[in-house]
């Protein structure tokens, strides 16, 4: 992978603005690059802030959703690694409880007992 766009995520990742979160979604999130997508979510996960943390629990296709194994599974492990993880348990619930798509509440909940299971 190129260097520059390593640095371009962890630089985006140490922003703490709305719109680092925005372009890591919009070009990160939708990349057809495998490589770049893990590295996008695992950057939005490791902000863990309310609105990153819903980019990659909430969205088909991205994050815990993402349709490669490799990008969802480093998304889990990037969020069972996570010393705080109060706001990714309320967007679990919250996805868990309120979601429309059965797929992403199932996502949601096998995170979640992962979760419960790794404390």
């Amino acid at each position: 992978m190129n260097k520059k766009i390593e640095k371009i995520i962890d630089a985006l990742e140490k922003h703490e603005d709305m719109e680092s979160i925005e372009i890591l979604e919009e070009l990160g999130t939708n990349s057809p690059d495998n490589e770049i997508r893990e590295l996008t979510s695992k950057a939005l996960v490791r902000k863990n802030v309310h609105d990153s943390l819903k980019v990659v629990i909430i969205n088909e296709g991205k994050g815990i959703n993402d349709l490669s194994p490799i990008v969802a599974m480093s998304t889990v492990n990037e969020i069972l690694a996570l010393e705080d993880k109060t706001e990714v348990i309320k967007i679990l619930d919250d996805t868990i409880n309120m979601h429309s798509v059965e797929e992403v509440r199932d996502n949601a909940q096998s995170v979640k007992s992962l979760l419960t299971l790794s404390e």
